[in-house]
């Protein structure tokens, strides 16, 4: 998975020198949102977003190995925690059922014990995982992770990784994931930046159903939507879109995707699913632009990241992609993971052509 995808708009204001701080203007702008094509194949309904007394985010970094309990929004009462009195137990001598003492044994260790459904793809690592679902879900409805996204040492913008309340997309539970990126004021007097992507995972197979793309920007508006059709094994893609230089243009494409396969954002997310041992490598399929591709990232070491928030434990991955069988890496490109249960995205270092992007956390949500 190239990380460039999530930083190009921010790229384009560093490389275009458009002398305007406004955002395009289009007068069939609402038009371009419109596809009737994607609306009779998908419905989505949204959950609404629970009310809540207090709003300020929590940014005390995750340092610990095990994820902690969020803590109360400020001037909220502490929840006490009440123990109840331990059990009385047999001892090892009380007396066994009258029943078959060692067919009675038997049944009972074999129902106790938890099933493990079989996970698939064979690509995929197994560790932590029950089939599909992780043992340890690292998801929360309102969790955001803000990044401060740099170019010698300039601010150039802000990013944005949100989990926001679930949805149903054609009768099913999904995971609503969505990033966004703005840029800085500065940045904002040379190109203008304010976009959003929002991808629908199935909450059981944690498999992508819909992506929904919305660029707003300086030089282009655009609208892009995707459908992954797992029942037929095929994914479509349309785009609209409005440029300074080429006007109106429109697009579709199909093509055959496999089994349990990522789209560009949702493996923003899903790679958090994985255990990330050092010097393991871990592997996913992601479709995107008619071609599909393997991801594959490996843990290079365990270390404490300075942040604004503090010194916060991570695991640095790099990541690595095979292109039509051919194993090709995507630069320079590092990732630092939040040790811990939730493996929060810390950190993002993108090599340019110039220079290097980077992206650093400055603000976490833990959600609930």
């Amino acid at each position: 998975m190239n990380f460039k995808l999530l930083l190009g708009a921010l790229t384009s204001a560093l490389l275009f020198s458009a002398c305007s701080t406004s955002f395009l203007k289009y007068e069939k702008a609402d038009q371009l949102k419109k596809n009737e094509e994607f609306e009779e194949a998908v419905t989505i309904v949204k959950q609404p977003v629970p009310e809540t007394t207090e709003a300020a985010p929590t940014t005390a970094p995750a340092t610990s190995e095990k994820t902690e309990p969020a803590k109360p929004a400020t001037g909220a009462p502490a929840k006490a925690v009440i123990k109840a009195p331990p059990k009385k137990t047999a001892t090892s001598k009380a007396p066994a059922k009258k029943t078959d003492k060692a067919k009675g044994k038997k049944m009972e260790e074999k129902s106790s014990a938890p099933e493990v459904a079989v996970r698939q793809p064979d690509l995929e690592d197994t560790v932590g995982f029950n089939g599909r679902r992780p043992v340890v879900d690292p998801f929360r409805e309102g969790e955001e992770v803000v990044h401060d996204v740099h170019y010698f040492k300039v601010s150039a913008g802000e990013l944005r990784m949100k989990v926001e309340p679930f949805a149903m997309v054609n009768n099913r539970k999904a995971y609503t994931f969505a990033v966004e990126i703005k840029t800085s004021s500065l940045f904002s007097t040379f190109y203008s930046v304010e976009d959003r992507v929002e991808t629908f995972v199935d909450y059981e197979d944690l498999v992508p159903r819909v992506f929904q793309l919305h660029v707003k920007e300086s030089g282009q508006l655009r609208e892009a939507k995707m459908l992954f059709d797992t029942d037929k094994g095929v994914a479509t893609f349309w785009e609209k879109k409005v440029t300074k230089e080429s006007g109106e243009e429109e697009k579709k494409e199909t093509w055959d995707i496999l089994p349990y396969t990522q789209n560009v954002y949702s493996a923003i997310f899903y790679m958090r699913n994985f255990q990330w041992e050092t010097g393991k490598e871990y592997s996913f399929r992601v479709g995107n632009d008619k071609e599909n591709l393997v991801f594959s990232g490996k843990a290079l070491r365990r270390e404490v990241l300075n942040t604004k928030l503090g010194p916060m434990k991570a695991i640095v991955v790099q990541p690595n992609i095979t292109l039509k069988g051919k194993f090709k890496p995507i630069g320079d490109n590092f990732i630092w993971l939040s040790d811990d249960d939730r493996k929060y995205i810390l950190r993002i270092e993108s090599k340019i052509k110039i220079g290097t992007l980077i992206s650093e956390v400055v603000e976490i949500n833990p959600g609930r």
